[in-house]
């Protein structure tokens, strides 16, 4: 992989880790587009370096609500700040839960090629378009009865199912913030609310994977040496230059996300998504 395939990857996650079009379903488009085929460590290493570039960029955005819930955790304050923290925690409990378990079977999908990616895709549209119809339409801000009523500030339940939309979109071509904010606003939570909480709540998860997947990446790389397997390194200025590209969009994308949430404009990415999906599909059928 050359500088340029890393700086166009860079730019693909950090647009699409916050706008509702899946992020791991576009890098496997464009590695295939692209031809980038890496394996082992080298996989593991860019993707790691991907991930906390758009984390770091969440909490560049986000400082000003990021920095006084560190503040209130860490001291126990029990205060707003506190129990806030606390339903991103709960959050993540159905994350870790497929982390832990279900690990090896979600790495076994991503092997499976454009075909899921495109049937996935279809799925972020339908949850984005259902979304759409039922509480964001022009004039109807969720002031009408749907589920839960007007809309409400995020509740320990509200978080746990947002948490469990956010398990589910670990499939490539699920939206992961497509997910979690359609979810949000589909169960009733302000748009405003559930856009920042959608952000937060990915913060966690992605550094204990990154953890996890930097440990991994020593062992993998030992087993790739003794196995003779040939080198396909990621070189140290592709590696920065998808980390900078990462951060920099993301950082646009990420404020650009919340704007278009507080408008309720998340319909044109549904449109996005089916068009983009049957492409996949017609790809992956042979079609053209």
């Amino acid at each position: 992989m050359d500088t340029l395939d890393a700086l166009i990857l860079g730019i693909v996650q950090g647009l699409a880790e916050y706008l509702p079009v899946s992020s791991s379903g576009h890098l496997a488009i464009f590695r295939e587009i692209l031809g980038v085929d890496l394996g082992g460590a080298q996989s593991l290493q860019f993707d790691v370096a991907l991930h906390v570039a758009t984390v770091l960029s969440t909490i560049v955005v986000l400082w000003k609500e990021f920095w006084p819930l560190c503040r209130s955790f860490f001291p126990f304050r029990r205060d707003e700040g506190f129990w806030y923290v606390c339903k991103i925690l709960v959050s993540c409990i159905p994350i870790g839960i497929v982390g832990v378990f279900f690990k090896e079977t979600i790495e076994m999908i991503f092997g499976e090629g454009i075909g899921l990616v495109g049937y996935c895709l279809l799925g972020t549209a339908t949850l984005l378009a259902f979304s759409y119809f039922t509480r964001t339409r022009p004039g109807q801000t969720g002031e009408r009865p749907l589920i839960g009523g007007k809309p409400r500030d995020i509740t320990f339940v509200d978080a746990f199912v947002i948490g469990c939309a956010q398990a589910v979109a670990v499939l490539p071509g699920l939206s992961r913030s497509g997910s979690t904010i359609a979810t949000g606003i589909i169960i009733g939570d302000k748009r405003e609310q559930i856009a920042k909480f959608s952000f937060l709540m990915v913060i966690i998860p992605i550094l204990g994977e990154a953890v996890l997947d930097a440990r991994k990446i020593f062992a993998v790389d030992a087993i790739d040496i003794a196995a003779g397997a040939p080198e396909t390194a990621v070189s140290f200025t592709a590696l920065i230059t998808g980390f900078i590209a990462s951060f920099a969009v993301g950082c646009v994308a990420c404020k650009w996300m919340l704007e278009l949430v507080r408008k309720g404009k998340l319909v044109w990415f549904a449109l996005y998504c089916l068009i983009v999906g049957l492409v996949c599909l017609a790809k992956f059928y042979g079609l053209f």
